[in-house]
């Protein structure tokens, strides 16, 4: 019986209408101005409780009153342009009404947290980057969701084992939604949308949950 559906945020259940990419545009800002930058800065972006101009002031990068408000207005449309994709508003309503548990969990820059609860009201349980301190394929961060869903990750190998898991997850990255989920127990399923892969839409998956508890 699967009791918790676990689901990623962007590209899963919620996507950006229109990107302005605010944080590439604050890190390139600060790599023009001399700053040693890398790898471990993106994913400060991402574990750091901050919003934008105190992660901006935090990094040392140097921003004209013009330039912060410039910014600070690309990161507003980006966040404005966000919505559910239909699917998953759909398939999180039907999940919930047969009683199985709904979390979400996602690598997230703190802005978007907020964006992202409250276009999913009725889901209670997160797990984001920003507040934990980890970011996805860490496996501290789909612990925490377990815990917030009172349900417990079980180690198996196969596909059929799903059952005894009794927590699955789903979302558009092989290595964050698929390969790290199942590395702590949980059964990891990829998220296709372009229609080439084995699931291409929620309402797929949504038929393969219901299926498997009706069957059990």
């Amino acid at each position: 019986m699967i009791s918790a559906v676990v689901f990623d945020a962007f590209g899963t259940v919620i996507r950006i209408g229109q990107r302005t990419n605010p944080y590439g545009a604050l890190l390139k800002e600060g790599r023009r101005q001399g700053l040693a930058l890398t790898s471990q800065s993106t994913h400060f972006v991402m574990t750091a409780d901050l919003a934008f101009d105190q992660l901006a002031d935090y990094l040392g990068i140097e921003l004209s009153c013009s330039r912060r408000v410039e910014m600070n207005d690309a990161l507003g449309r980006e966040l404005a342009s966000i919505e559910p994709y239909p699917d998953a508003l759909e398939v999180i309503d039907r999940l919930q009404d047969t009683g199985v548990i709904i979390g979400l969990c996602s690598n997230l820059a703190q802005p978007y947290g907020p964006v992202v609860r409250k276009a999913f009201p009725h889901v209670q349980c997160h797990a984001f980057s920003y507040e934990l301190g980890v970011m996805k394929p860490d496996p501290g961060i789909y612990l925490a969701v377990c815990r917030e869903m009172g349900v417990e990750a079980r180690h198996d190998d196969s596909e059929e084992g799903c059952d005894k898991n009794r927590i699955v997850m789903i979302g558009d990255s092989r290595r964050c939604d698929r390969d790290g989920p199942r590395g702590v127990g949980i059964m990891g399923y990829h998220l296709d949308r372009s229609g080439t892969g084995q699931i291409s839409n929620l309402l797929q998956f949504a038929n393969l949950i219901t299926d498997h508890n009706r069957a059990g």
